[in-house]
């Protein structure tokens, strides 16, 4: 409920009441997003208008997304590492140093044969222009260990 917002207003008009309603909502989940907007529509019909969503990514989100990024990439320069170890008969040991030398973000991109209008948008372009990228650049020392014979390990 800390999502949601509900702004009524009742007003007379001859001898009625009408009530309107407008309800904000912020979802980090786009499924569940889309069976609320069902449901709505599937119980009040023609009487609920549900207006495009609005995508962004909160602080925290980002700050996530580049953690993740920079783990991925170690853990790639990693099996790198081992791969060229194997070439040459070596075994890979501990991280010496590592250091992330340059991060990238940026966002989605729109077309520019297609209107900047949000309003003309699909639901899948509003979802791509939306979509955040990073990428991590990293340098990694690590410590190289000949290969023990299999005797020096029995004893």
């Amino acid at each position: 409920e800390e999502n949601m917002t509900v702004t009524e207003d009742f007003s007379r008009v001859e001898n009625t009441y009408q009530m309107e309603a407008e309800v904000c909502i912020i979802f980090s989940d786009f499924g569940k997003m889309q069976n609320v907007c069902n449901l709505l529509i599937e119980k009040l019909g023609t009487s609920v208008t549900i207006s495009p969503p609005h995508f962004y990514h909160t602080p925290e989100a980002v700050d996530t997304l580049r953690r993740q990024v920079c783990v991925a990439a170690v853990g790639n320069t990693r099996r790198k590492a081992q791969e060229v170890c194997r070439l040459f008969g070596q075994s890979l040991g501990k991280p010496l140093l590592i250091k992330e030398e340059e991060t990238k973000e940026w966002g989605g991109h729109i077309d520019s044969h297609l209107s900047n209008s949000p309003d003309s948008l699909t639901l899948q372009e509003r979802i791509q222009n939306a979509t955040a990228y990073a990428s991590c650049r990293v340098f990694a020392v690590f410590e190289i260990k000949g290969k023990e014979n299999r005797r020096n390990k029995l004893l």
